[in-house]
């Protein structure tokens, strides 16, 4: 019998694996089931759904050019139904309350409009704000690694 991908055969277990189980096919040949491709739910041990002797349903997989063939039980098998959830009414929901409004009865107003010079201040003073920052914390630096060094310590290992 010539073997064709996407076939479905019936096979004969006859070495379990901890990796998967090998399968007697008609033709005197035989293939691989891996462990990912036992069941449709997690396999721990191949075990626990297959013994040797059992004589299961395949999928020709894959057959590579050295005659290797990769075989499926969870892909022979019909797919399972998905359960169908009722349909419930939706909960109503609350309104949620706006931060930018304090009195909800009343609009917000929109925001002014800065002009290019308020813009620029404002961005300059937000820059001189880190600038300041960062100096602060390089001033730090370079003392202590002056100090580090005024006293012999060193960072390295050596």
């Amino acid at each position: 019998m010539e073997l064709t991908v996407g076939t479905i055969i019936t096979g004969k277990v006859t070495t379990i694996t901890k990796f998967g189980a090998f399968v007697a096919l008609p033709g005197g040949k035989s293939g691989l089931v891996h462990i990912s491709e036992v069941s449709g739910s997690f396999v721990t041990d191949v075990h626990d759904f297959l013994t040797e002797g059992q004589e299961v349903p395949v999928k020709v997989l894959a057959i590579s050019p050295e005659g290797k063939i990769s075989l499926s039980v969870k892909q022979a098998q019909p797919p399972t139904p998905r359960p169908q959830y009722a349909d419930r009414p939706a909960r109503p929901r609350p309104p949620r309350p706006n931060p930018a409004r304090s009195n909800p009865s009343q609009p917000a107003a929109p925001p002014a409009e800065l002009t290019f010079e308020d813009k620029l201040k404002q961005f300059m003073s937000v820059s001189d704000s880190k600038q300041s920052e960062l100096n602060r914390y390089f001033l730090l630096y370079t003392s202590d690694a002056a100090d580090e060094e005024e006293s012999g310590e060193s960072g390295g290992s050596g």
